[in-house]
């Protein structure tokens, strides 16, 4: 096999080692190499994808370095005009091409899910089925039904072939390391909340608030309005129980008999809505000092908040007022 590579090298020019080993004259190319194909046939993959010309080249120079049988599967960024060489030493050292999750605070688990699914990661289906499984949540230590809250907003780089419980875990982790410390801990039990319902409460928030000086205020209205037992109302809560993210609930899913349902329900829905930043976690552990029930949008932003019913009345009275010239000037 080694004079085999010798008599290739001779024969097609060590020169051939260093210059482009193939046809990528328009950008990079992502290759991705099979499990169990062995040199030859990843020579042959390689030729076939237009990333070298020679197979016997690349055989030959792989059985020279000793690397023959070490190759890596993977997938991989092959850069424009890349050698010979520096496509087999991407092999040798299985320096897999990285793909990056940008996890935004607020995040669901379904919109992590199509992402990872864009990415050609993992279907959404199995990202879905894996974080809602209560036995994963409990194999990380986390007193939930799911993973959805305890994913901190983040960005993550992972590479194709990863399994998604090491990347939940992966969030998780991150989570524990910013958000879920025992000081964090031991400052929510001072306000009689567990851990999960400071993520849950603070899951809620991060939804409702668009600007970060609302936080502590609109965290403040839950605050007050669970002490005196009554019912959230949380937009954000019923259009996670729709899957409608990103859209408001219309007045039949107001009625909907649903868990998360915050019109229907009183007190916290079972768990978080999203997963929120550590600013949504700090604010309902400090929130402002406001003795206000109500809050209704003033525009796409900024919120009116309100102690009476009448006053939030007539603040919702022109916020309609409001939106009804917006589609008047449309």
């Amino acid at each position: 096999m080694v004079c085999l590579g010798l008599v290739a090298l001779t024969a097609v020019g060590v020169g051939l080692v260093l210059r482009p080993a193939g046809l990528l004259t328009r950008g990079s190319q992502t290759v991705e190499i099979p499990a169990m194909l062995g040199v030859l046939g990843i020579a042959r993959h390689l030729a076939e994808q237009g990333v070298i010309r020679s197979q016997t080249a690349f055989v030959g120079l792989a059985v020279l370095r000793g690397t023959a049988r070490s190759l890596k599967a993977g997938e991989y960024e092959v850069a424009q005009g890349a050698s010979l060489l520096a496509v087999l030493q991407l092999l040798e050292t299985g320096r897999v091409k990285p793909h990056l999750l940008v996890v935004p605070e607020g995040f669901t688990i379904r919109e992590l899910a199509r992402q990872i699914e864009a990415e050609g990661i993992a279907s959404a289906a199995d990202v879905a089925r894996v974080a809602g499984s209560p036995l994963m949540a409990q194999s990380l230590g986390l007193e939930a039904s799911s993973v959805e809250g305890y994913l901190f907003p983040d960005t993550y780089q992972v590479t194709k072939g990863t399994r998604v419980e090491e990347i939940l875990g992966r969030m998780v982790q991150r989570f524990r390391e910013k958000a879920g410390t025992a000081d964090v801990v031991a400052r929510a039990r001072r306000r009689g909340l567990s851990l999960h319902q400071l993520v849950t409460l603070a899951s809620i928030v991060e939804k409702e608030a668009a600007l970060a000086w609302e936080r502590p205020i609109i965290a403040r209205v839950f605050l007050n309005r669970l002490e005196r037992d009554m019912p959230l109302q949380a937009d954000p809560t019923v259009a996670y129980a729709m899957a409608k993210e990103g859209r408001p609930p219309t007045r039949e899913d107001l009625q909907v008999d649903h868990p998360f349902n915050t019109y229907r329900s009183r007190g916290l829905p079972p768990g978080p809505i999203g997963n929120p930043g550590r600013s949504a976690i700090d604010a309902v552990l400090d929130p402002a000092d406001v003795p206000y029930l109500y809050f209704v949008a003033i525009d796409d932003r900024a919120h009116h908040f309100s102690t009476t019913l009448d006053e939030h009345n007539q603040a919702v009275a022109r916020y309609r007022q409001y939106r009804a010239r917006l589609r008047a000037a449309l």
